[in-house]
């Protein structure tokens, strides 16, 4: 078994995957001060729900955008498991062509997206990635990586509406009745969900516009789930691209 560690700058997930079977998938918090020994206990502690032995991990790869945390993640994996770990980023090969001004900035993650879009879906393709920002990255008909956008995610914007005004209160993401609230949380949940869905509507056209041809859209992200069934565009929702994308750059660089 293999573990796929992506770390985010709200949440880090980890994932087991053997063959091409994703095993389990769960999320703890980013903490920027735990210690390798605190983030192993985390890891080891999801190992024992689903009952997976240490000595089972062979190999670990990990995506980051919190670069402060890596080693103490790299370390943490290999207290318990003993085992290689491979962290993406310049050196590892992923086979995708990346056609930006500066590919080293491409953040792993939207890397990652992107190998497993091309795997499994026909470009050009768009891939929505909700989490603590909202990325959406932009594969040509070449193939390409061409570029793409980056906005605030759905949850910077809800603590910033509820932190920068007196009356305001937190909400949750569940959907208001109607899209014309009656009262101030209604009001507030119809501003986000659809706000944010027709945010991505509005770019997602400027992007159809620009590429001159229809692409496919993709959600991926812990936020996406909330999010896209409000738009109106036909966007494909898959939560595990990321994870897939990982296990295929790890069976490209260990595997071969």
């Amino acid at each position: 078994m293999v573990l796929a560690i992506d770390i985010g700058n709200t949440n880090v997930v980890i994932g087991g995957f053997q063959e091409n079977q994703i095993l389990f998938v769960e999320r703890v918090s980013t903490n920027q001060n735990a210690t390798s020994l605190e983030l192993a206990i985390s890891i080891k502690t999801i190992l024992e729900i689903y009952q997976i032995q240490t000595t089972e991990i062979e190999g670990c790869i990990i995506s980051s955008v919190v670069p402060s945390i890596n080693h103490a993640v790299r370390k943490a994996v290999e207290k318990i498991a003993h085992c290689p770990v491979l962290l993406v980023g310049p050196g590892v090969k992923t086979g995708l062509q990346i056609a930006i001004d500066n590919p080293a900035q491409l953040g792993s993650d939207r890397v990652a997206d992107a190998v497993a879009a091309l795997h499994e879906y026909q470009p050009p393709i768009v891939i929505i990635d909700m989490g603590t920002a909202t990325t959406l990255s932009v594969i040509d008909g070449q193939r390409r990586h061409i570029g793409g956008m980056i906005a605030p995610g759905v949850g910077i914007s809800m603590n910033a509406l509820t932190e920068k005004t007196a009356q305001l209160p937190k909400i949750s993401l569940d959907p208001p009745k109607r899209c014309i609230g009656s009262n101030t949380v209604e009001c507030m949940k119809s501003g986000i969900l659809y706000g944010a869905a027709g945010c991505i509507d509005g770019l997602l056209d400027r992007i159809e516009e620009e590429l001159g041809e229809t692409p496919t859209f993709l959600a991926t992200g812990g936020l996406s789930e909330f999010i896209i069934p409000h738009c109106r565009h036909k966007i494909v929702l898959d939560n595990l691209l990321l994870l897939k994308g990982l296990q295929l750059i790890y069976q490209k660089n260990v595997e071969s």
